[in-house]
């Protein structure tokens, strides 16, 4: 009995030698105390400039909403768009491309009287926080490929949508919500093979040990890996990103090089394990759900409230909503009601991010590198918002929840878990 206790007592001291040290680190691991010195890394006038380029955020909103609607009002007191429709009939006898027509002269007067203040959102304002890396003539060759896209698109998006109000001017409201998911799935698809080579020179992430763990990532969620891109994101602006993006044969991951240059291989490997989360939580179709029933709610208040519009306004010539003369009212309100959804949209994006987040902590299990990033991403967004603030605003987690939650799978999943002095690099 002597000898037995003498075990015990000898192998209590073995335990405690061996493993106390480890137990009292991990019940020291304070999660607060870790996550605020993630969130001191961005201070000064960093932090200050940030706060400010992301609050600026929240009124562009509203101006751009009233630029947008000064112009669609524009182009119909002052009977533009009631000409450009008998323009574009006297053209053809053929309804559908006399509204493609029209389609045409809209999207190219619209972006003309758009264009000051594209040029201050899009190119100015990013210059002045120091995201910009384009000269304006660069910027400007991409902002004409986008218009180039948007006369292919828009043209025949609106004879779709015209050809249905006008055969079923009842409950076009409801096949066009459907027409307009459809668009949205279909550009998903095509995003990554079609749309993006148009703005960035794509090249295969070169064979080592940074390519390997990212597909050894991949095979073990079924995400295909055959080709690895990496995007030239650097000849526009020094944000860092990545994606899996694209439907079915499409799909493929995309790295920037802004990600690989600015970034550790283990924060690469974080933000991929994001970047797959979205992929294998199936986060396009659940996304794509919610967004459906957006576009419901928005076409139906765009059926009901346009024709109340167009009444009212007689001097427009416009003859009802089935008029393609109708469209810039159409436009205003549906400007409107995605305006005042910006927090469902937020909300529909965040719950999602939210839930990469977790994925790709459990995939790469580098919280610290994830909380670097976090970060890294916060020189753009404001990384301490209040509640309502993230909640009205914000498309993604804030920088410090995303840090908090780094900090707390590190707490819960990395043995003898330990406090460290973090270093952003530049």
């Amino acid at each position: 009995m002597q000898l037995v206790r003498q075990r015990i007592s000898i192998g209590g001291i073995v335990f405690v030698t061996l493993f106390a040290p480890a137990m009292a680190v991990a019940q020291g691991f304070d999660v607060e105390q870790a996550t605020r010195a993630y969130l001191d890394l961005l201070h000064g006038p960093a932090r200050v400039q940030s706060d400010a380029y992301f609050e600026g955020g929240y009124w562009l909103i509203l101006w751009s909403t009233l630029v947008a609607w000064l112009v669609y009002w524009a182009v119909l007191a002052t009977g533009f768009s009631a000409r450009l429709r008998t323009w574009a009939e006297a053209r053809t006898k053929r309804r559908a491309l006399a509204t493609m027509l029209y389609g045409v002269g809209l999207t190219l007067v619209t972006t003309i009287a758009m264009l000051p203040w594209s040029i201050y959102t899009g190119f100015v304002r990013e210059a002045q926080y120091g995201l910009m890396s384009q000269s304006f003539a660069l910027w400007s060759v991409d902002q004409l490929k986008a218009l180039v896209l948007a006369l292919i698109v828009t043209p025949l998006a609106f004879a779709a949508i015209y050809a249905v109000i006008r055969r079923a001017p009842r409950l076009w409201w409801v096949w066009g919500a459907g027409m307009a998911w459809a668009f949205a799935l279909l550009a998903s698809a095509v995003l990554p093979v079609l749309i993006a080579p148009l703005f960035f020179t794509m090249s295969e992430l070169p064979a080592g040990p940074l390519r390997e763990r990212i597909v050894a990532m991949a095979r073990t969620h079924d995400i295909p890996a055959e080709h690895i891109y990496v995007a030239d994101l650097s000849r526009q602006t020094k944000r860092i990103s990545a994606n899996v993006s694209g439907l079915g044969p499409t799909v493929q991951i995309t790295l920037t090089d802004n990600l690989l240059s600015r970034t550790s291989p283990d924060e690469v490997a974080s933000v991929m394990g994001h970047e797959m989360g979205h992929y294998v939580l199936g986060h396009v179709w659940r996304n794509a759900a919610w967004f459906a029933v957006l576009f419901l709610a928005m076409f139906f208040a765009v059926a009901k409230v346009t024709p109340i519009v167009i009444a009212r306004h007689p001097r427009w010539r416009v003859e009802g909503v089935s008029d393609v003369a109708a469209a810039p009212a159409l436009l205003l309100v549906a400007t409107l009601v995605m305006m005042l959804a910006t927090p469902f949209q937020s909300a529909i994006v965040r719950s999602a991010e939210s839930e990469a987040d977790a994925f790709g902590l459990d995939v790469a299990r580098q919280p610290d590198a994830f909380a670097l990033i976090a970060i890294r991403l916060s020189e753009y967004r404001k990384l301490e918002p209040g509640p309502i603030e993230e909640f009205l605003f914000f498309d993604h987690p804030s920088g410090e929840t995303r840090i908090r939650r780094a900090m707390q799978w590190k707490k819960d999943h990395v043995s003898g878990a330990t406090m460290v002095k973090p270093v952003l690099r530049p």
